[in-house]
Parts: C-alpha cells; sequence; structure tokens
C-alpha cells in the first residue's frame, strides 16, 4: 500500500495520480482518499486493516495548526493522526506532499522519475 499524507490542498491526489499515470476512472478504483473524515464512525484498528487493502491511502494531516475547543473535535483530530500512524506503520511506501512537492519518508518511490 502506498501511504500519502500532507497538509489540506497540498497537492496529494495530483502527485500520486501523474507519479503513477493513472486516469481518474483508475484513480478511482485503487485509491481511498480523506480517510481522516472516516475516524467518527469505526474502531480505528479495524479501519486501519480494512484500508490497507487499497492500493493508495490519502490522508489530510489534521493535527497542525490551533487545538480545537471542543472536545469531541480534539478527540477526533487525535484520533486521525492515529489512524495516520497505523496506516504509516502498515504502508510498504509513505509520501508526505507539501505545496505539491513529494517527500520520501518510507519505502521506494512508485515511479522512476525521482
Amino acid at each position: 500500500m502506498i501511504f500519502i499524507t500532507g497538509p489540506l490542498f497540498a497537492g496529494k491526489k495530483s502527485y500520486i495520480r501523474s507519479a503513477l499515470g493513472l486516469s481518474e476512472e483508475d484513480f478511482a478504483a485503487c485509491a481511498v482518499w480523506d480517510v481522516q473524515e472516516r475516524v467518527p464512525c469505526a474502531d480505528l484498528e479495524t479501519l486501519a486493516a480494512a484500508l490497507a487493502e487499497k492500493e493508495i491511502v490519502i490522508a489530510t494531516e489534521t493535527g497542525g495548526g490551533v487545538v480545537p475547543v471542543d472536545a469531541d473535535e480534539r478527540r477526533m483530530r487525535e484520533e486521525a493522526g492515529r489512524l495516520s500512524c497505523m496506516l504509516a506503520e502498515r504502508a510498504d511506501t509513505v509520501i508526505r506532499v507539501c505545496c505539491g512537492l513529494p517527500q520520501l519518508l518510507k519505502g521506494v518511490w512508485p515511479c522512476e522519475s525521482h
């Protein structure tokens, strides 16, 4: 599994689609994105195991910026971070994309151009 993470609107989907030469249809078939939004609905271990079956998993980093005052929002933010850690552990390749620039954190580049 390739796990892509990074800030909101950082170019995560565009980068991996381009790197792997995937059409929108092919990308939609093998990838799942915005996985941090699934946190409130599931057991994290079960969710991480199910997501790890996909070829590409994309999560937006939620831990930066101002800490929410609302306790439920803080809990969801923490759980989203824990989910990302679980996915990174299970992934063969982990890439952080910021400002459209990829940074390899684990594994090998998913294409020959890097």
